[in-house]
Order: C-alpha cells, then sequence, then structure tokens
C-alpha cells in the first residue's frame, strides 16, 4: 500500500499479542499482495486486464468491492471505486485493512486497548489506559509541524480519524465525473467516525465535493462528524465535532 502501519496495543499477554501482530502484519502483506494497482501479478491488477473475474480472486476482492459499491452509493457518486473504466479499489482497501487489523487486536485475551495508525489514518478501539483516553493529532497542512486539532476518543470505545488532502501526496483525489484530479477550494477534509473503513472514504468523497457541498453531505451522516480546511485557511466543522476535540 505504499505507506507505513503503526500499532499501539495495551493490555493481554505479551506472548499472545506479539502473536497476533505477527499475523495481522502478514495479512497486511497479503491485501497488499492481492490489491495493488502497481503489482503486474496483483488479483486487482489481473481482474482490470480481464484475466480474472471477481469470483476467481480471492475472497477479499468480492468483499472489498461490495463496501466500495456501499461507499458509491452513500456518496451519491463522489467515491468510486473504479478508474479509467476498471475495478480500482485503492481508495477503500487502507482503511478497511487498518480497521480489520485493529479489530483482530483487539480479539486477543485481555487487550483493553488497541490504536492502528496506516499512513495517518487510525482506528482506535478501548482505551489505553482506565479513564484516558486515545489522542490523534490532525496534522495542519497550511503548519508544517503543526497541529490543527487533537480528536480524543473519551466516551467512544471505537474512533476512526481519516485525512484525505493534497498535503501529504499532491492532487491524488480523482474526480469522478471526469477522471481527472479532483480541482476545489480544500486541502484536507478530516472525518471522525466509528469504522476506518467509512471515514476514509467520506473523507475523499467530500474532498472530491469542495467545502460547502462535502459539509453539508458529511452533516448528513450518521455518527459521523468532520473538520474541513480551505487553502485559504478557512476551517468549516460539522456541528457535533467540539464532541471528539480535546
Amino acid at each position: 500500500m505504499g505507506t507505513v502501519f503503526s500499532f499501539d496495543v495495551r493490555g493481554g499477554e505479551a506472548g499472545a499479542v506479539r502473536a497476533a501482530l505477527g499475523q495481522v502484519v502478514t495479512e497486511l502483506h497479503e491485501v497488499d499482495a492481492v490489491f495493488s494497482t502497481y503489482r503486474a501479478n496483483s488479483a486487482v491488477s489481473r481482474l482490470a486486464r480481464g484475466e480474472l473475474t471477481v469470483e476467481r480472486c480471492p475472497a477479499e476482492v468480492a468483499r472489498v468491492l461490495g463496501l466500495a459499491a456501499e461507499a458509491e452509493r452513500v456518496s451519491e457518486g463522489w467515491f468510486s471505486a473504479r478508474h479509467r473504466g476498471v475495478p480500482d479499489p485503492t481508495g477503500i482497501v487502507k482503511g478497511w485493512s487498518a480497521e480489520r487489523a485493529a479489530r483482530r487486536l483487539a480479539e486477543v485475551a485481555g487487550v483493553r486497548g488497541v490504536s492502528v495508525n496506516g499512513g495517518g489514518d487510525v482506528q482506535s478501539l478501548g482505551a489505553p489506559e482506565p479513564g484516558r483516553p486515545w489522542r490523534v493529532g490532525v496534522a495542519d497542512p497550511l503548519r508544517p509541524g503543526g497541529l490543527i486539532a487533537v480528536v480524543s476518543t473519551a466516551g467512544a470505545g471505537e474512533v476512526a480519524v481519516a485525512t484525505s488532502g493534497t498535503a501529504e501526496r499532491g492532487a491524488h483525489i480523482t474526480d469522478p465525473r471526469t477522471g481527472r484530479p479532483a480541482v476545489t477550494d480544500l486541502v484536507a477534509v478530516t472525518v471522525v467516525a466509528p469504522r476506518l473503513t467509512w471515514a476514509d472514504c467520506w473523507a475523499t468523497a467530500a474532498f472530491a465535493r469542495g467545502s460547502r457541498a462535502g459539509l453539508k453531505w458529511l452533516e448528513s451522516l450518521p455518527d459521523t462528524e468532520a473538520l474541513l480546511l480551505t487553502a485559504d485557511g478557512e476551517v468549516l466543522h460539522t456541528a457535533g465535532l467540539a464532541t471528539y476535540i480535546a
């Protein structure tokens, strides 16, 4: 997936946690081998070339494409798992795989808290210590090294934080109507929701819509809050975001 994953696991027997970490790291490499559009022999690349059908791909491909279809429906077409007419689930795989890894680790006996960071997008479950929440810093792309907000998981058992924007990877978000890079007034959208699979998708779709339409749409989604930053430094946010700000 071309990015770095990190894991913070609190509680549990050390040997069991190490074994689970080994398993989820193996699974992440397997996900990369199956879904990478940069590997000519990956299932997704072969699917795009017509060498495989979805039915002949590993079961995860159909599962992820199904989730992507749901994201496309909810986003009214502003999220898409197709590029130039062929399947490309790149926009959903990272969030889905990081969330799956977090849930695998949380199943280990005695684990009280898990935080998985996949390329800056975070899925947290439980808490690091009794009475102390996870805290996730949201980078300010207009002030390198600074934070625009800190998200706290206090009072919530599952919190995901995902950001889409141009600061790290340039104009990589596609406008699904044109197939060209999305040109909007935004530099970043951060979404807070229970599941990283959806938070990642919603951040991408909102960025492609632009600030006003994106904010209006995000306000309509249940259990979803967001912070949007425009190129001229205007900060917009959903009505309930303050619940999560530390």
